[in-house]
């Protein structure tokens, strides 16, 4: 009997746990056996080997083969497991020989790459968190060549990248040794450039909407969330696309947070992307997996895909109530736990929220042309589609009316997205040095000691909480909004007009209430 072992990784969530695939060669009927918790994908890699060792001028063993994949009670999935299934076949039979390390107790070496029927080494999904975890143990990996620029990326001295099986072959002998490949060009952008990442998006595009660019800005420079309230075309889908512009770079660590989410996703991690803000906007009949994350192997969701970018919700209250529900512990926590009865994982969701909705549901009310017919109860239900509970976690709410038709005319556009991004990045910088973290993920505690205001400033705090009745938790996210204000001031301590403007930044707050929930089921008629 015969046995070789090759070393792999297996993806669960965020984590790339080490799997060794040991195969056993044996006497008996014919048996090609595949055991520790395959899927079936797995499962089908068997003819796939075969036809590639055939197809390469190998010689398939006759007898008993077992393969068994431990830790056996580890889920495996995916066709990452076709090429070491293959060099365990050829080094239990003695078709090639390798140094002592890459089959004994020593792992050395990592294989991955599906198998194509003549053996070719096809591309697989999430190498980027294995080349990680392969990283910190100084491990060499073996990719297929689609898969080269993804694994460079945390690993670029360790990777080897081979077009097909014989390839693989010659390197572990010896015979012909691979190249390490070379770093990929990181692609370190604003992330000014819309959906498409052709075409730049500036702010001074924007005409008019003074108040909702300086909400704009004050969001980008705090971390802040924002909720945007105006007729059809006043411009709150532009704005919007305009917030990653304004943002800060990555740092090379968030970069890598978000390449790894990227990476497990089912669209997969593109590494043109690396080092860009990510901009995401679902539809409004997106599911709460879809926004959330879930399905049988609990992929990462649009909150989880936006992290250390921008979420857009357009149309809020369009959503379903409780994909918006599913929101408010993520917008707190940061994090989102996604629980299914086969696997448990955790991701991170550390976005920006930027949602825009229509003031009643026609659009029009308070439209100066008129021509709204909605009553109060159907602009009433219309509002409590969004719960307060939610809104009480936003941290401004503005309103966007329609833009004039003298403003289109104005020569420039006002401030732009250069010269805006450079204030945001001298607050962020000041928040960075005082607290080492933005304004909008301030603790409680933090709060109390960063956040300090002025005697006057503390008596327009109160009088605003007794005539609007704020929450404690709209309070202190009003006193996180003065604290960007006044960075963006070069201020040190808050003052009333900080505070003040802070408070003119959450316009449903002066409604005491009128956006109050509505009975589940309770819409208006279409």
């Amino acid at each position: 009997m015969a046995v070789a072992r090759v070393a792999c990784r297996a993806q669960v969530g965020l984590h790339a746990p080490l799997v060794h695939v040991e195969v056993s060669l044996a006497s008996g009927l014919p048996v090609f056996c595949i055991v520790g918790l395959p899927a079936m994908v797995v499962k089908e890699s068997k003819e796939r080997v075969r036809a590639a060792l055939l197809n390469s001028h190998f010689e398939f063993p006759a007898g008993r083969i077992t393969v068994s994949l431990a830790p056996a009670d580890l889920p495996k999935e995916g066709g990452r497991f076709d090429l070491p299934i293959a060099l365990g076949i050829l080094l239990a039979s003695g078709q090639i020989r390798a140094p002592a390390d890459t089959c004994g107790t020593r792992v050395a070496r990592e294989f991955y790459g599906e198998l194509g029927l003549t053996g070719e080494l096809k591309p697989v999904r999430g190498l980027l968190l294995a080349a990680a975890h392969a990283a910190r143990h100084g491990h060499e990996l073996v990719v297929p060549s689609a898969n080269a620029a993804e694994a460079c990326v945390v690993a670029p001295a360790q990777v080897r990248a081979a077009g097909h099986l014989l390839e693989v072959c010659a390197h572990l002998t010896g015979a012909a040794p691979l190249s390490p490949c070379p770093p990929p060009q990181r692609a370190v952008g604003r992330g000014d450039a819309g959906p498409g990442r052709g075409v730049p998006l500036d702010l001074a595009d924007v005409r008019g909407q003074l108040q909702a660019k300086r909400a704009l800005i004050i969001a980008a420079a705090g971390g802040h969330s924002l909720l945007m309230i105006g007729p059809p075309g006043s411009g709150k889908s532009m704005l919007a696309q305009r917030l990653p512009g304004l943002l800060p770079p990555l740092t090379h660590g968030e970069a890598l947070e978000v390449a790894a989410v990227a990476a497990v996703s089912t669209a997969g991690f593109t590494p043109q992307c690396l080092g860009q803000r990510p901009f995401r906007a679902p539809h409004h009949t997106a599911s709460v997996a879809a926004l959330v994350g879930g399905g049988a192997r609990a992929r990462p969701g649009e909150i989880s895909l936006a992290h250390h970018g921008v979420l857009f919700l357009d149309e809020l209250p369009e959503f379903e109530r409780g994909v918006l529900e599913a929101l408010r512990e993520p917008l707190e926590t940061g994090v989102v736990a996604v629980s299914r009865a086969a696997v448990q994982t955790q991701y991170p969701a550390a976005f920006q929220l930027i949602a825009a909705m229509n003031p009643c549901p026609c659009g029009r009310l308070g439209d100066p042309s008129g021509g709204c017919r909605c009553t109060p109860a159907e602009v009433h239900r219309y509002r409590g589609r969004v719960s307060a509970p939610l809104l009480d976690r936003l941290d401004m709410h503005v309103e966007v009316p329609r833009v004039r038709a003298s403003e289109f005319d104005a020569v420039g556009g006002g401030q732009s997205t250069l010269t805006a991004a450079a204030r945001v990045a001298g607050a962020r910088t000041v928040q960075l040095e005082r607290q080492q973290r933005c304004n909008a993920r301030l603790t409680d505690a933090g709060v109390q000691r960063w956040c300090v205001v002025d005697e006057a400033g503390k008596r327009l705090l109160e009088a605003t909480m007794q005539g609007r009745g704020l929450s404690g938790r709209a309070r202190q996210r009003v006193l996180r909004l003065a604290r960007t204000i006044a960075d963006l001031d070069g201020a040190a301590r808050i003052s009333a007009a900080h505070l003040g403007e802070a408070v003119m930044l959450r316009c449903l707050d002066r409604d005491g209430g009128a956006t109050a929930p509505s009975a589940p089921g309770d819409r208006p008629p279409a």
